[in-house]
């Protein structure tokens, strides 16, 4: 069954056409081994991230007084231990579950989520891509369709509020920024403002090109996350610790400055294989202490989506 999935979603996308060889495939992770670390961002609002960054996106855990919201939930070997985590935290249930995007390493537990009593809530574009099944378009792997119990049952178009007692989540939809589907969430008691892979801290992010994602979208979201944080606002990225609204500045230089030096080389007429040979961005890469793998999918997803 699994199988034909697979090749029937490989079917649907074969008319996306693929700029480039396809790259190796991702590592799976270790997730028996995974640990997941808390950081608690004051007013009940933590953040869960799964150590070493590979076992999943950050989780933020919103505690009301009745129950809780959950934003994003990792892939889905890993519900166990967000649900002990979260009973750490508090005895109250999930009410809520927020995808802030579609990739299995922020929705692999909506199902199980969903089967304890979730309401699991994401823009509408979330659905129909899980809805449909996936691909990547640098390594060419095809995700196949999410079960129906995996997706959301709440959604909406470009913002929504979200209420548990005592507490008030505010929603909105960034157009085409990481992907065509991105939500950011606010918590205005808190001062928190979860960001999803519109930010990463602390390494490159990604760039989903084949579902709306640019490179000049995520420096758009950028700057519209920089006019609304203040000075002190918290700020939870889809990857990497929770930063400051001064590092949110220092992300955004470095998009802007990859995106001028990679620009000029294309422009030069350097291909894509040549881009990342000549390491325009060593400066950072050594900053991140990002690998070869991490260096060349930004250099790349930047590459595809710059304008000549």
């Amino acid at each position: 069954m699994r199988t034909s999935l697979i090749l029937a979603a490989a079917v649907a996308f074969g008319g996306i056409a693929q700029a480039e060889p396809c790259l190796p495939p991702t590592p799976v992770p270790d997730f028996d081994k995974a640990v997941i670390n808390i950081t608690d961002l004051g007013h009940r609002v933590y953040l869960l991230e799964g150590a070493g960054g590979t076992v999943g996106g950050n989780v933020a855990v919103v505690v009301g007084d009745d129950a809780v919201i959950v934003v994003d939930d990792m892939f889905p070997q890993m519900y166990g231990k967000i649900k002990a985590a979260i009973a750490w935290l508090t005895p109250l249930p999930v009410r809520y579950v927020v995808n802030t995007h579609f990739h299995r390493d922020h929705t692999g537990s909506n199902e199980a989520f969903a089967k304890d009593g979730a309401i699991v809530v994401a823009q509408e574009n979330v659905r129909r891509v899980l809805a449909a099944g996936s691909r990547s378009g640098l390594n060419c792997a095809v995700v196949p369709p999410a079960p129906e119990a995996a997706l959301p049952q709440q959604t909406y178009t470009d913002a929504m509020t979200l209420q548990i007692k005592g507490r008030t989540a505010e929603l909105k939809h960034p157009v085409d920024v990481h992907t065509d589907g991105d939500t950011t969430m606010f918590l205005p008691d808190a001062n928190v403002l979860i960001a999803g892979d519109v930010v990463f801290f602390a390494r490159y992010p990604n760039i989903d090109f084949l579902y709306g994602g640019s490179i000049d979208g995520m420096i758009r979201g950028t700057d519209e996350l920089l006019s609304f944080a203040k000075e002190d606002t918290r700020i939870v990225p889809g990857h990497g610790p929770a930063g400051t609204k001064a590092m949110l500045r220092d992300y955004r230089v470095m998009l802007a400055e990859a995106r001028e030096r990679i620009a000029k080389l294309k422009a030069a007429g350097k291909t894509e294989d040549e881009v990342v040979a000549i390491k325009p961005t060593a400066d950072y890469d050594a900053k991140f202490g990002a690998n070869e793998r991490a260096i060349g999918n930004f250099l790349r997803v930047v590459y595809r989506t710059v304008a000549q």
